[in-house]
């Protein structure tokens, strides 16, 4: 059923995953609210809208913040996870719960660092026939220089290996409820939405924003998540590592084999000098050769171990309009 059938205009969740947030979402949440209302006045949206928080197994006041808000105002509304599973499980998480109470989703974090005023043109493109909307960074100087290098290579890195991921986009989008419905049947338990979402389908567009200083808090994204993140993507949307180790493998064993032909030649014509330093260059080089391969093997012999298991990606404790609901396992079809 069109869930704006009754109103004529859509309905849209925004979903915001939280992580501590403690320190800033009393600034941001009003934030969601303002903005919210200023699309229901243009009449972009309905009145039955809301703003879904979703907290990732927070250690602070959180989740105490988020029901404060509940019991404000009826736009707000919560869902909590029993443990932290990350942000791309807590992302999921709010999108699954939102997909059959909407007809679209706009998901963006709360530290207020994407510009929020950007949901007025993804609403306009979604109602323009974009079935998803890609926010995406037209520039990024709030961002040092490491982080800024890290970020644009990461992305040319996945095009390179094949991976469909927008450039500069994170995971400020709007999707809707159609998209959705086709995104709840990939299955895969290590996620990265940014390179399973392009891979639905369906008509998209872009709306570039510049993006913000976070306006409290500290990042909770530091070097070793970024890299993990990155190896996640990496690792579940392209194969081409492993093409690359069995390549180089090739090189390494075609320049082996004529190493062994000079060896040979040089030892019959009687000019063979004996060194060491050669001899451990050869071995280091090979070395090193052969743990990284083993360690890229390894990572994707992880990953599907881990998908074998076929665990719940995401364990929903509690919502605020459902206080004493526990344990809805979701994520698994």
């Amino acid at each position: 059923m069109d869930k704006s059938a009754i109103t004529g205009r859509p309905v849209l969740w925004m979903v915001i995953p939280c992580y501590n947030e403690e320190a800033v979402l009393m600034k941001t949440a009003p934030m969601f609210l303002d903005e919210l209302h200023a699309l229901t006045q243009k009449d972009l949206i309905s009145d039955k809208s809301r703003i879904l928080f979703v907290n990732d197994g927070s250690k602070d006041r959180t989740w105490e913040i988020i029901r404060y808000f509940a019991e404000k105002d009826s736009h707000f509304i919560g869902i909590s996870q029993s443990r932290n599973r990350g942000h791309q499980n807590a992302v999921l998480a709010g999108l699954m719960e939102a997909r059959e109470n909407c007809d679209f989703t706009i998901s963006i974090d709360c530290d207020g660092q994407d510009d929020i005023s950007a949901m007025e043109k993804m609403t306009e493109e979604y109602l323009a026939g974009a079935e998803v909307v890609y926010g995406v960074r037209s520039k990024r100087e709030t961002d040092t220089f490491f982080k800024r290098f890290t970020a644009e290579t990461f992305y040319k890195f996945m095009k390179a290996l094949g991976a469909d991921v927008v450039y500069n986009h994170a995971d400020y989008r709007l999707i809707s409820s159609r998209a959705l419905d086709e995104l709840a049947d990939f299955e895969e338990v290590n996620l990265f939405l940014r390179g399973m979402v392009p891979l639905v389908g369906f008509k998209s567009a872009v709306v570039t924003y510049e993006r913000h200083e976070r306006l409290a808090g500290k990042s909770h994204y530091p070097l070793s998540k970024m890299l993990r993140l990155a190896m996640d993507g990496i690792t579940s949307l392209s194969v081409r590592p492993l093409s690359i180790i069995a390549g180089v493998g090739a090189v390494v064993g075609v320049i082996g084999l004529i190493g062994i032909i000079w060896a040979i030649v040089t030892a019959l014509s009687g000019n063979s000098v004996q060194g060491w330093a050669s001899l451990v260059c050869v071995v280091c080089f090979l070395g090193g050769i052969q743990l990284l391969s083993l360690g890229v093997v390894g990572q994707y012999i992880g990953k599907i171990y881990l998908e074998t298991k076929r665990r719940p990606r995401y364990i929903i404790a509690e919502r605020t309009w459902e206080p004493y609901e526990r344990n809805y396992k979701g994520g698994v079809n």
